[in-house]
């Protein structure tokens, strides 16, 4: 019986240990997780490839005239985007770097900060701010880099020569060339996620269906009957979606292959650009679709795709059995 009296204060203070110093012990983790929008990720430029691996390196592989593939020092990435010729990268800390082609000031980043997310258009970069507004550096000629007045804005992105940004309440904003439409998307709600293509932009929305405007020429706007989706790229003239249970599908434009990717299974992520399709599979590996003229065609493992673990939860979960067994064993002895 002493020894019963003496575990039950034991047991109560190991559950006030799992439920404050567990959680707070393993955050800094659980943060860094769920910092990036995938960890680890892949990005597809106009014909180079970006991955950033589970340890916050970054590798590149294709054309690599600009030095757009000069990542090999960058570390702490939490995100990726690369242009036509020239890669951004978020560090944890909320700054950028940028390495690539810099004729119009597309990677002017140095002095950016609370930056949570990136775009990169052909020759333009655009960035997205902790407080929800953005920013823009780079070509302005259509005045795709004219964001300065956007605000609860949740995700950007950014081509050719157009801006996206959705924002918290679902609907979405745009600037820049509209030549063929790419920017009436004024009229869209319930979005959850969008995609620039050369001169065409695509929407998800909540019930995982999928809306388009812009050119069509090469039926890159054909998703009509796309359900299930949980993400969606757009490159030149092709569009991708990752269906729900990991497989993939895509529209547009084929002269490379860039769409054969049917035969693709446990993707958890999808990127796409010029001519090729990148896709990361859930065991880290990358598989690709396309032109390979420069080598853009990766063929990484990355590192375990890994969802951030709610360990404030599990702590949670952990001290209410440690207080059962607790309360178990005072009653039992009660009735002994």
């Amino acid at each position: 019986m002493k020894n019963r009296r003496i575990l039950l204060p034991a047991l109560l203070y190991i559950a006030l240990i799992f439920t404050l110093i567990l959680p707070a012990s393993v955050l800094n983790t659980a943060s860094v997780l769920a910092q990036g929008q995938v960890t680890p990720m892949v990005a597809a430029g106009y014909a180079h490839t970006v991955g950033v691996e589970t340890d916050g390196t970054v590798v590149a592989v294709g054309n690599n005239e600009s030095g757009q593939c000069d990542v090999g020092n960058w570390t702490g990435i939490t995100q990726v985007a690369a242009g036509a010729a020239h890669t951004v990268g978020v560090k944890t800390d909320g700054t950028v770097v940028a390495a690539g082609w810099n004729e119009f000031g597309q990677c002017d980043v140095g002095n950016w900060t609370d930056i949570t997310q990136i775009a990169a258009g052909y020759v333009h970069t655009v960035g997205l701010k902790t407080g929800g507004t953005a920013v823009a550096v780079g070509n302005n000629e259509f005045g795709q880099c004219e964001v300065g007045n956007w605000t609860d804005i949740t995700q950007v992105a950014a081509s050719y020569i157009h801006t996206l940004g959705l924002k918290t309440d679902g609907t979405v904003v745009a600037v820049g060339n509209n030549e063929f439409g790419q920017c009436d998307v004024g009229n869209w709600t319930d979005i959850t996620q969008v995609a620039a293509g050369y001169i065409h932009t695509l929407g998800l929305k909540t019930d995982g269906t999928v809306v388009a405007v812009g050119n069509n020429e090469f039926g890159q706007r054909d998703v009509g009957n796309w359900t299930d989706i949980t993400q969606v790229a757009a490159g030149y003239a092709h569009t991708v979606g990752l269906k729900a249970g990991g497989t993939v599908v895509a529209a547009g434009n084929n002269e490379f292959g860039q769409c054969d990717v049917g035969s693709w299974t446990d993707i958890t992520q999808v990127a796409a650009d010029y001519a090729h399709t990148v896709g990361l599979k859930a065991r880290g590996t990358v598989v690709a679709a396309g032109l390979d003229d420069d080598s853009a065609l990766a063929e990484w493992n990355l590192g375990l795709v890994v969802s951030p673990i709610n360990w404030p939860l599990i702590g949670g979960i952990i001290a209410v059995v440690v207080v059962g067994l607790a309360i178990f064993f005072e009653r039992r002895d009660r009735h002994a």
